[in-house]
């Protein structure tokens, strides 16, 4: 809450649905022969327990990002701020919408996603899935380094960039 005690209800809604757990770590994993990917018990937790999570297509490398629904919420509250028929607002939220799916997790705790996403990520067997602290980056493995050491230098660039 501000000093003066006048946060909005909107600035009041974004901090409660962005607490969401931290997702850290490195998994392999395989697609099933349906193509469906289990997310380890103790991330799905991590996600939240929504039953859910949104996949969309990452803006910047040939992977896919899964977010949690508490992560989605607080962009979306940002959003609601806006005005609700903004013409150039609309085509970019549709161009968000075309490349995300929100997937429901089965009793094993797997999820199905599109083939059109696996594509994009070249997802075809096997699933490198890296925490990113807000969400879970799906991966190729031949497009990662291999597991290896601990770069100290790239930790150390990491955490100046991101000021964390």
């Amino acid at each position: 809450m501000s000093k003066s005690g006048n946060q909005s209800v909107a600035e009041s809604t974004v901090a409660e649905n962005a607490e969401s757990k931290v997702l850290v770590g490195r998994i392999t994993h395989n697609l099933d022969p349906k193509k469906r990917l289990t997310i380890p018990s103790g991330w799905r937790g991590d996600l939240g327990d929504t039953g859910f999570v949104y996949v969309m297509a990452d803006p910047f490398d040939r992977c896919l990002d899964l977010v949690p629904q508490a992560e989605m919420e607080a962009r979306l509250e940002k959003l609601r701020l806006k005005a609700l028929f903004d013409p150039a607002l609309a085509k970019h939220l549709q161009v968000i919408g075309a490349n995300s799916e929100k997937l429901e997790f089965d009793v094993q705790g797997r999820i199905r996603i599109c083939d059109r996403l696996l594509r994009f990520a070249n997802l075809t067997t096997t699933v490198a899935m890296v925490g990113a602290v807000r969400m879970i980056k799906l991966w190729d493995p031949e497009a990662l380094e291999p597991e290896g050491e601990v770069s100290q230098a790239s930790l150390r660039d990491a955490l100046a960039a991101t000021e964390f």
